[in-house]
């Protein structure tokens, strides 16, 4: 079944369902036809779209978390990165949070991202964890450190694993590659 909290469309198919069988009523019994009775297909489409807008999914806070994250590695903003890791991050080879964002803002300095480009994002839930495998298409700036001693486009695998906060939020817990370019790496192998 479809969440409505997470898409209207399930609730708008029901509204033009009892669209259709108020018309088909109205029809029947013209005596008994009401103006209010064309709005509850009305009333059901703003519903609809208000629980969209208004109620946000654990898997909606993921994905955002997610394109905040792919975003903020292209405009090479730390403290965006900064602001979606958890304060007890720790990874194979990144023992703290401020262990992270030190090679993080290495990194950005040195090879400047070009575009980004989501190609893949599987997401499990299981609150308060919750594990996203994303696959990212980078290109790197002909002028940055990896473009000129490599090259500049590579398809990278990841999986992040992520903790909802007690304020609802989610952050980032955790990050291990997984792929460059289809072949399995560690962050030992690139750190």
């Amino acid at each position: 079944m479809f969440d409505i909290f997470e898409q209207p469309w399930t609730l708008t198919g029901i509204a033009v369902i009892v669209l259709l069988g108020f018309l088909t009523f109205r029809s029947i019994f013209p005596e008994k036809r009401h103006w209010w009775q064309l709005l509850l297909p009305i009333l059901l489409v703003i519903v609809a779209f208000s629980f969209d807008f208004f109620v946000k999914t654990d898997l909606e806070k993921v994905r955002a978390v997610v394109k905040t994250g792919v975003k903020a590695v292209e405009e090479e903003n730390c403290d965006a990165i900064e602001a979606i890791i958890a304060d007890n991050y720790s990874d194979s080879h990144h023992d703290t949070k401020a262990s992270l964002m030190i090679h993080c803002r290495n990194e950005l300095s040195r090879s400047p991202v070009e575009k980004n480009k989501k190609v893949g994002l599987v997401i499990e839930i299981s609150p308060p964890q919750a594990t996203a495998v994303l696959t990212v298409l980078i290109r790197f700036s002909n002028d940055s450190h990896i473009a000129q001693n490599y090259k500049p486009v590579f398809l990278i695998e990841v999986r992040l694993h992520l903790q909802k906060q007690h304020d609802k939020s989610w952050l980032i817990s955790r990050v291990e590659l997984i792929e460059i370019d289809k072949q399995p790496v560690s962050w030992r192998q690139v750190g």
